[in-house]
């Protein structure tokens, strides 16, 4: 039953009373808690819209700018010594292609090592820079320079270590990919040696390849060249001896031994050798 109160209203001199019907206390407590009920699903309810929209804008900036960065990455001349620098008392390891074939760039300060593991596959190792020691069981060590490569061994313990410091990269080899009988496990090697100069032509020498992958090494004579073509997949470029020339998408690239390139697939490339001129390239295309 609903119960009365008087409200008493002045009104200047004049006092007057009135009467209106008493909320009970649990209509309050319960429009208390609608309305706290209502406030709370509101609050979720804007939350979630600006989370929504704040992951959206943060996926997308930063997709943008791993696009920037993927294509930075083509279409120049850089050094992959010069772009992966060591950090004093650490191991660092930069993944430029996955897949079975994947590339890898390791930085490895001073008195620094990778521990030896077993790898049911081959690693073929270029040094860009310093010195590398590769060991395994039984005594095996291989000392490698800057331009020394190598392939390790496989089904036995692999390690890295340096004590001056390095730069390398790590090009994962299967088994059943065809190497170049010239190349043997476990041996150094220097690509740039591996062919010789020819007057007025080029040569070619597939080092290891696949249906995926394709290392190949290449002698170009003074002002002989490739003509420009698309690449069928990503490739990278070592410059091993001389001077060339790098066109990439109407542009021209000056480059030198100890330096890179790298072409994005499809882009448009070709290749002049303004002195004697050996190169690596690296086409993977997965």
């Amino acid at each position: 039953m609903r119960t009365s109160f008087i409200i008493s209203i002045r009104i200047g001199s004049q006092h007057r009373q009135t009467s209106r019907p008493v909320i009970s206390k649990f209509e309050v407590v319960g429009l208390l808690l609608l309305f706290s009920v209502v406030q709370y699903m509101y609050c979720e309810r804007q939350c979630s819209i600006i989370e929504s929209k704040g992951l959206d804008e943060v996926i997308e900036r930063r997709t943008a700018m791993e696009s920037i960065e993927q294509n930075s990455l083509y279409g120049r001349k850089f050094s992959i010594a010069k772009e992966n620098p060591s950090i004093p008392g650490c191991t660092i390891s930069k993944e430029i292609h996955s897949g079975e074939n994947y590339i890898t760039v390791f930085s490895l300060a001073k008195n620094t090592d990778i521990s030896a593991e077993i790898y049911p596959y081959y690693k073929m190792i270029v040094v860009a820079a310093g010195s590398l020691e590769v060991y395994g069981n039984n005594g095996f060590t291989r000392n490698l320079e800057t331009g020394d490569s190598i392939v390790t061994l496989t089904d036995t313990p692999m390690g890295m270590r340096t004590s001056e410091g390095t730069v390398y990269t790590e090009v994962a080899v299967r088994k059943d990919d065809i190497m170049n009988e010239l190349i043997k496990a476990g041996e150094v090697f220097r690509l740039a040696e591996l062919i010789p100069y020819a007057d007025g032509k080029i040569v070619n020498m597939d080092v290891v390849h696949n249906d995926k992958m394709k290392f190949v090494v290449m002698a170009f004579d003074e002002g002989t060249g490739l003509s420009e073509h698309a690449a069928p997949g990503e490739a990278i470029i070592f410059a091993l001896d001389g001077e060339g020339v790098i066109g990439y998408e109407g542009e021209e690239h000056p480059i030198q031994a100890g330096e890179n390139f790298r072409f994005a697939k499809g882009g448009l490339h070709s290749v002049k050798a303004t002195r004697k001129f050996k190169m690596a390239l690296l086409l993977t295309l997965e």
